[in-house]
């Protein structure tokens, strides 16, 4: 169970820069416990496993201070991308909720040494891994220069995500009403190079998902990354909603209304 996820969402950041220190064992117990519970609303098991990076023989170039990373695997079916970003996304804030530090790697890494420590099967895949370690009381230049460039701390205006019954209707925080807090946490979430890809169009009680897509973001190792961005987001806005005390249904139902060729449907949230 993750406490006061909301102000954890809002607080958390990616960290590069980690302290040396070694996981205490009460915090590694905590978080292995933690992963045995995590789901997502796909119904797609996603495979965790702590992988030691001094014995394995991983790193990534930027990171450093911590040698201990988290890596996760799925198989390829329809949805895997975003039930993966959702179930990965659980952990990054669970960890952030415990003083550990995360930072979505997918591309700044030796690819193919993960997949081999993480035994990866025909048909799985492994999206990103992150390193797990307590942040260092200093940003690093290097850490600093790639938040500078990518513009991590900035998000889009509201109006510019989230709108009201139509991508012509701007939706402000205020006219969000009961969905204001779980919109704002979508608005905050990470994204691949701070993309932030998401449109949601509140209907009535359903608010709708969309992924505004941009070219470049899809491989075949991890699939189309700004799906597992949408997982991400997916995530936050429903544990947020729970937090706030509504009660939102996950449903696949596409409401087929006209929509920008850039912006495809991901999945609806129905507010009970």
């Amino acid at each position: 169970m993750i406490r006061d996820t909301r102000n954890v969402i809002k607080t958390r950041r990616s960290v590069r820069a980690f302290d040396g220190r070694p996981l205490e064992k009460d915090d590694l117990e905590r978080l292995r416990t933690f992963l045995e519970t995590v789901e997502n609303p796909y119904g797609l098991p996603v495979t965790f496993r702590f992988l030691d990076g001094k014995e394995l023989g991983l790193s990534s170039p930027v990171v450093s201070g911590s040698e201990l990373f988290l890596g996760a695997k799925i198989g390829q079916a329809p949805h895997f991308e975003e039930a993966f970003g959702y179930s990965f996304e659980t952990v990054v804030l669970y960890a952030w909720s415990l003083g550990i530090g995360t930072v979505w790697i997918g591309g700044t890494m030796k690819r193919e040494s993960f997949e081999r420590a993480m035994e990866l099967a025909p048909g799985e895949r492994m999206p990103c891994v992150t390193p797990l370690g307590y942040p260092a009381k200093r940003m690093s230049v290097k850490e600093t220069l790639m938040r500078r460039g990518v513009g991590a701390d900035r998000r889009q205006p509201f109006e510019t995500l989230f709108f009201d019954g139509g991508t012509d209707r701007p939706l402000t925080g205020e006219k969000a009403g009961m969905l204001r807090d779980a919109l704002e946490a979508v608005r905050l979430a990470p994204s691949a190079v701070n993309k932030q890809p998401w449109r949601c169009v509140v209907d009535g009680n359903a608010v709708h998902f969309y992924e505004k897509q941009t070219r470049g973001y899809i491989s075949e190792a991890t699939g189309d990354l700004q799906k597992v961005d949408l997982g991400i987001a997916l995530c936050h806005f429903d544990l947020a909603a729970r937090e706030s005390g509504l009660s939102p249904r996950f449903t696949i139902s596409d409401p087929s209304r006209e929509m920008p060729a850039d912006m495809i449907y991901i999945a609806t949230f129905v507010i009970e």
